[in-house]
């Protein structure tokens, strides 16, 4: 499943109150525990997130205390008292079959030692794949049969709705619009390579002036460094978003196509910017263009509270008005 097949999965069990433990499979960057931690965040609930390969056994069972000639096992800190919320066993398959087994009491169970999981705790975890080529050991059948078990995939699509609202920088969006095989493609040889991750990584860094190959490797950065320079040959934006395009003509080259729609996406401030943009797009673009646009677009002006005036504006246009009926059923709007 995508990253948001995967997170509409667990918004249901969240929603409603299936308290079954679940175990989420995935190649390494590609948000796994970013997701399970927004869930947490959406619903107000705490969040609890255990590395268990940094963990010993007695790390979480508790350390035993004589009290009154009886040994008692005093349980760690970060296990939740009360209250509502996701326990999050990360790294789990990473953890040696010692630790394994202390958890297995925790998933199977819901206690390990004198502790017990509150009634109103998620009992969750993840962990890579042996195909990922990660130091992980076997699950033992009966823990493995215990589980819910979700796969999730990179997926561009998931991670570009992400990063139009995270504020992930245009250029990299534009560049694995047109290279979404980019996203996620491990590199055994190499310790930085590109994932979802690693991209938020070299954002930052790119937001900063800065070097993006130790984020994302030698290969990759290349590729980057390149299409960048794609820019220079940019139609200029300004006019197209403040509606004054009409002679402004559609870039032939695709990555520049690209670069272009995810520019005037990433850069309409408003919802007049917006349909400025929407409406030179449909006038000088193929029809699978604009869709493509107007997908981006609308997600963006949703999260900035505008999509409503846009509407508004869209349906003044006959042309238009197909798009926004079939992007509402697209979006669910």
């Amino acid at each position: 499943m995508t990253p948001s097949d995967l997170k509409a999965y667990l918004d249901n069990l969240i929603r409603k109150n299936l308290q079954i433990s679940t175990m989420i499979w995935g190649p390494p960057g590609i948000g796994k525990s970013s997701i399970v931690g927004q869930i947490a965040q959406e619903y107000d609930i705490d969040f609890v997130d255990v590395r268990l390969s940094q963990l010993a056994p007695t790390d979480l069972r508790g350390l035993p205390v004589a009290e009154d000639g009886i040994s008692k096992w005093y349980p760690p800190e970060f296990l939740p008292r009360g209250g509502k919320g996701i326990l999050f066993l990360d790294e789990l398959n990473m953890a040696p079959p010692a630790m394994q087994g202390v958890a297995q009491q925790l998933i199977l169970d819901r206690k390990v030692g004198s502790y017990v999981v509150p009634s109103g705790w998620f009992v969750w975890a993840a962990g890579n794949r042996k195909e990922d080529r990660a130091a992980v050991f076997d699950m033992p059948a009966p823990l493995a049969n215990r589980f819910l078990h979700l796969e999730a995939q990179a997926d561009f699509n998931s991670f570009k709705a992400y990063a139009l609202e995270a504020g992930v920088h245009e250029q990299i969006i534009a560049f694995l619009s047109f290279r979404p095989t980019l996203l996620h493609k491990i590199d055994p040889q190499q310790p930085a390579w590109p994932s979802p991750r690693s991209w938020e990584m070299a954002s930052a860094l790119h937001h900063a002036e800065l070097d993006i190959t130790p984020a994302v490797g030698v290969s990759t950065a290349t590729e980057f460094h390149a299409f960048i320079q794609l820019y220079k040959t940019l139609p200029n934006l300004t006019p197209i978003l403040a509606g004054k395009g009409d002679r402004i003509p559609w870039p032939q080259e695709p990555s520049t196509k690209y670069a272009t729609a995810v520019g005037l996406t990433v850069r309409a401030a408003d919802a007049n910017q917006a349909y400025n943009a929407f409406m030179w797009l449909s006038q000088v673009a193929t029809a699978e263009w604009v869709q493509l646009f107007a997908v981006d677009l609308f997600r963006v002006m949703r999260s900035k509270g505008h999509l409503g005036v846009l509407a508004q504006l869209v349906q003044k246009d006959a042309k238009l008005q197909q798009f926004m009926k079939d992007f509402q059923q697209l979006m669910g709007l």
